[in-house]
């Protein structure tokens, strides 16, 4: 196309467009800006709704992890109790058993008990009959314990298994005399008399007595059951065994009569 005709279509076309924007009233004019306004307007509440949206989305987000969080802990917990409580079901069932053993063992010990009662009242009746037929050695202390067991017997306030280990403790201290040698002053009865004298005991073998100005010795005569006064011929030995007895001597044979042992029926 010629050059000339350019120009000549450009002319009527601005000419034209001067016209459009020039016609009409001063409020047509204003009409392009308020459009922009709005538009802008309408962008910054659309960026305003959608920050508000990006913002429940967050809280949603946070609330749904710290949902997840809670629902992990829980059922990790719930784990952990089903193998707890597991645990505890064969705890039970050990216990339950062990228990079920106990009442079977508490029955058994009753019956023992039913048993055992007529037995310590026996073996103190012997100890006290035993006391009696023995050698009068420290009577009192022997007759005072076997009172003792007697009334710790009656008692309810006290276990069988403490009235049996006294019961024993007895025995055993009667089983040591046998076998130590011990000399004490007490008082001897003889003839109707009563007077302080000391005694000497020889474990069983022997129990012998002398004044304590050392004049009078004798012994007790198992065969007659009574005290027996002995020559002056024994005086030292009897002195001699008193200071051994007493750990004032060393140990020392001594010449002293004792009594033959019975014969076995």
């Amino acid at each position: 196309m010629p050059h000339n005709v350019t120009h000549k279509w450009i002319a009527p076309c601005l000419v034209l467009l001067a016209g459009i924007f020039h016609s009409g009233n001063s409020s047509s004019a204003d009409a392009p800006e308020k459009a922009l306004q709005d538009a802008i307007r309408m962008q910054e509440n659309s960026n305003q709704a959608a920050a508000r949206s990006q913002q429940t989305i967050n809280q949603l987000s946070e609330q749904t992890n710290e949902l997840y969080n809670e629902y992990r802990y829980v059922l990790n917990q719930t784990q952990s109790l089903k193998i707890y409580n597991g645990n505890l079901e064969q705890l039970i069932e050990s216990q339950t058993q062990e228990l079920n053993s106990y009442q079977t063992q508490f029955g058994r010990l009753d019956d023992t008990q039913r048993d055992i009662v007529p037995l310590m009242i026996k073996m103190v009746d012997t100890l006290e009959e035993f006391i009696q037929l023995d050698q009068p050695f420290l009577l009192g202390e022997r007759q005072s314990r076997v009172a003792e067991l007697k009334i710790l017997l009656s008692r309810s306030d006290v276990a069988t298994s403490e009235k049996y280990r006294r019961i024993m403790e007895a025995y055993q201290v009667e089983m040591e005399y046998g076998r130590t040698i011990e000399a004490y002053r007490d008082i001897l009865e003889s003839n109707g008399e009563k007077r302080t004298v000391d005694f000497l005991r020889m474990g069983r073998v022997a129990l012998f007595y002398q004044s304590l100005d050392e004049k009078e010795t004798g012994m007790w005569d198992k065969s007659s059951q009574k005290w027996t006064a002995l020559s002056s011929d024994y005086r030292l030995a009897v002195s001699k065994g008193l200071g051994i007895a007493r750990k004032q001597a060393a140990p020392d044979l001594l010449i002293v009569p004792v009594t033959a042992p019975e014969q076995a029926k």
